[in-house]
């Protein structure tokens, strides 16, 4: 199906609601702890709850943008979005944050499953893979700059200003999906499922070995990925006393780093296939993440010791989630939808418990963080030995 040159840089603005609604708060972490009465840790409940509401909601936009269309659910759910994240701004305890955060969540998910279904209705194998590529140049831009620009809000406006800016982000896009966003899911090719059939469906992708193979690599991926988010403001800023705009620039080169393989994943995989250029990086992924445990124990004094493996884990992303992704929904393109929901819902599910956990051990050393990268590296690689060749 032909599309228009812009459509990926719509479909990148999209799915960075994610990135942004996650990474641009991740600097005010002790604020919000201070500001509502928290303990140490204790603002990381509201990133679980954020990746919680993100893997209930895929499942049901998924079903609904194969019943009614890509369009329709995309512009609601991000005016959803945009109004349970003005709530956020508004909260007046961690609580309160947290279930906004949910329900913010269940909204905006439906901006994070349906571009993937739409690139699945326009292409397929390596064609796909460079359209995911060419998305993940567009939305990484947003975890290079929303760090950095939410410590400079918090810098001149406060905390609460940073939720004020992401509401503002999910109207333009509700606006944008309402005005351009072209229905990439014919009239003929939409399913009218009851909750059975529904049901039936679900477990029809789920016996296919590709997909459960691949969507489980990137579950490893996704856990390894959430325990650095939810982790690393403690570890940078309390453990090596980085202020907010330093621990900014450091996660903007990880998502730098992530952003050049995205663009090099192309290249590799026209040369040496999806499969290969997956089992590779997730191998690399886990040799890094093995070096940040070790590292973890030696406790070292220097804080870029500690970043410089945490750099090479997070760019192997721009393999790993374009590839498996492409994987998993290769085979399911009469419910593209579907199936990417179910794939995000089970890959964010994993990455809840994991910001859940990343809390709950904080001891004030980079050790929970690093055991719980390594746990999801070595998972990925587990499921890609099991994964089928291609």
């Amino acid at each position: 199906m032909p599309f228009p040159g812009w459509l990926p840089v719509l479909l990148g603005f999209l799915t960075a609601v994610g990135p942004v609604s996650t990474d641009m708060y991740l600097p005010a972490f002790p604020a919000i702890e201070r500001a509502l009465g928290g303990e140490p840790g204790a603002a990381q409940a509201t990133l679980a709850a954020w990746f919680a509401g993100l893997a209930v909601g895929q499942i049901t936009q998924g079903a609904l943008s194969d019943r009614y269309g890509r369009r329709r659910p995309l512009v609601i759910g991000t005016a959803v979005y945009t109004l349970a994240t003005a709530g956020c701004a508004l909260a007046p305890d961690l609580a309160s944050l947290s279930a906004l955060r949910l329900v913010s969540a269940f909204g905006g998910s439906a901006s994070m499953v349906i571009p993937r279904a739409v690139v699945r209705d326009l292409a397929d194998g390596h064609a796909a893979a460079r359209l995911l590529s060419r998305l993940m140049l567009v939305m990484g831009a947003a975890p290079i700059l929303a760090p950095s620009l939410g410590s400079l809000v918090m810098g001149f406006a406060g905390w609460r200003t940073i939720f004020w800016v992401c509401a503002a982000y999910g109207a333009a896009c509700s606006a944008l999906v309402a005005l351009l966003l072209p229905d990439t899911l014919p009239r003929h090719r939409r399913v009218k499922l009851g909750t059975g059939a529904m049901l039936q469906r679900y477990g029809f992708i789920l016996r296919e070995r590709g997909f459960i193979t691949h969507t489980m690599v990137g579950g490893g991926v996704t856990f390894s990925f959430f325990a650095y988010l939810g982790g690393s403001p403690g570890v940078f800023e309390e453990i090596y006393h980085l202020p907010p705009a330093a621990y900014g620039g450091v996660f903007g080169c990880c998502a730098i780093g992530l952003i050049a393989c995205s663009q090099l994943n192309p290249v590799l995989v026209g040369r040496f296939g999806i499969g290969r250029v997956l089992r590779g990086s997730v191998r690399v992924m886990l040799a890094a993440n093995l070096a940040l445990l070790v590292l973890a124990f030696v406790r070292p004094a220097q804080w870029w010791v500690v970043a410089a493996p945490i750099f090479v884990a997070v760019s192997t992303n721009g393999f790993n989630n374009p590839n498996a992704t492409v994987g998993a929904l290769s085979h399911h393109q009469a419910h593209a939808g579907s199936a990417s929901a179910l794939m995000g819902t089970l890959q964010f599910a994993l990455g809840a418990v994991s910001g859940l956990l990343v809390g709950l051990a904080s001891d004030g050393t980079v050790r929970p963080m690093a055991a719980l990268m390594f746990v999801g590296a070595l998972s990925a690689n587990l499921f890609d030995a099991c994964r089928p060749q291609r």
